[in-house]
């Protein structure tokens, strides 16, 4: 099959990684791509807005896709997937109705409400008397998240008063702006990808990423600085737990209301004293637990992928999983995320490529006739494979050494505490 790629980052690249490996698919596109990509797949960069229904239709048609893979979160609340199925074409990604489990906090919780998902007691607020009212509600630490879509960066945690409230106005202050004023939920937080085609639902394997700039978790909120996987201190059962409480439910509610969610539910979730909690869903692959979980599949993607997309996940067997670990770190501009710094050479990546088990995935660069460019905030993924997570990390830092970005910034810190033992349900 001849599969569409929609998106440019690294969790684009990490999918395309994965198809191109699958021996049923012959040919793998890009629409826009990256450098990276463009090493392992046609890349098509004048394609035009990828938010426009109409216009990723008639690419998807005029290439002659089997499938499409939506990548990104605004083309699914655009409504990309429905206008592709509506030509005719299986899509892998929900509908713009369903991809409001993601587009909006609020429906988020009411869907969980209805479903009787375990989460953070919440308040939806849309003026300031509201927020100040809820932060009293909940005390500290203050957890206040945009409505909206944020790309990962709308969520503050705090336990300054004045800076809860500063990030709640901020957000009021957009059209149409909300905010959803949450507890806080104690315990490591985990991220759990579940591929559904509305009805059957199929875990891959759970990951924890670091949201935090800087090591230890501190500094600002980010789309995702790095990830592992497995996570050897993961109670038994944890997985089948999510599905049967969380995900199961979730898909049966969205189903019921004539909105069913096909593609991924991305469930993210506190570890609580009180058992698990949803912090989050997403409608869409991770970025950046994508390509640690991704690094790890054996099970071909594209099969996979398209058995949701055309509805018959029941069909695929049990998914099969390479022993070994990855850790992936994110190599981020100066000034990220407030102000990234763009324009800087990317120097390093043939040096990288030369490693055994380390992989680069490009999210914010472009080619330029000196060579590759930063263009975004976080720049690169390096991944390392190995036969522990201790392993892994070493390489993935190996290659990170390798990288030249002029200000470029990384933790130092991914995996660590789990390598060492120290994280405590």
């Amino acid at each position: 099959m001849k599969v569409l790629v929609i998106g440019s980052g690294a969790r684009e690249h990490a999918i395309v990684r994965a198809l191109a490996a699958d021996h049923a698919v012959d040919a793998v596109l890009a629409a826009p791509g990256n450098p990276g990509i463009d090493l392992i797949a046609r890349c098509l960069p004048d394609c035009g807005p990828i938010t426009d229904p109409d216009a990723m239709a008639e690419l998807a048609t005029e290439v002659g896709a089997d499938l499409v893979v939506v990548g990104p979160e605004a083309p699914l609340v655009a409504g990309v997937a429905d206008a592709i199925r509506a030509a005719g074409i299986p899509c892998f990604g929900p509908s713009a109705a369903a991809a409001e489990l993601e587009g909006s906090k609020a429906f988020a919780k009411d869907v969980m409400a209805a479903a009787g998902v375990p989460t953070a007691m919440a308040h939806v607020c849309s003026d300031a008397d509201q927020v100040a009212r809820a932060l009293e509600a909940t005390g500290a630490p203050y957890v206040v998240k945009e409505d909206g879509l944020a790309a990962g960066k709308g969520v503050v945690v705090t336990d300054d008063m004045d800076e809860a409230t500063a990030h709640a106005r901020t957000c009021l202050a957009k059209a149409g702006g909300r905010v959803v004023v949450e507890e806080f939920l104690d315990g490591p937080e985990v991220s759990l990808f579940c591929i559904t085609d509305g009805s059957t639902v199929l875990p891959l394997a759970p990951a924890q990423d670091f949201k935090r700039i800087g090591d230890g978790d501190t500094g600002p909120n980010t789309g995702g600085m790095g990830a592992y996987s497995p996570l050897p201190w993961a109670p038994d059962g944890l997985v089948e737990d999510v599905l049967e409480r969380v995900a199961r439910p979730t898909v049966a509610e969205m189903q019921r209301r004539g909105t069913p969610f096909a593609g991924i539910l991305y469930v993210g979730l506190a570890l609580t004293s009180r058992g698990p909690r949803v912090v989050e869903f997403n409608a869409r692959f991770g970025d950046p637990e994508t390509q640690v979980v991704l690094a790890r599949l054996r099970t071909p993607l594209g099969q996979l992928l398209r058995a949701a997309a055309e509805g018959h996940l029941e069909e695929i067997p049990d998914l099969q999983w390479h022993d070994r670990s990855a850790v992936t770190v994110v190599v981020a501009a100066d000034g990220y995320p407030q102000a990234p710094v763009t324009g800087s050479p990317v120097t390093g990546l043939e040096d990288v490529a030369a490693l055994e088990d380390v992989h680069v995935l490009h999210a914010g660069t472009r080619a330029a006739p000196e060579g590759v460019l930063a263009s975004g905030g976080r720049v690169l993924s390096v991944v390392g494979l190995g036969p522990d997570l201790a392993a892994a990390r070493d390489r993935a830092y190996a290659g990170v050494q390798l990288i030249g970005l002029a200000g470029g910034q990384h933790r130092t810190d991914i995996a660590d505490r789990a390598i060492r033992g120290e994280i405590r349900l």
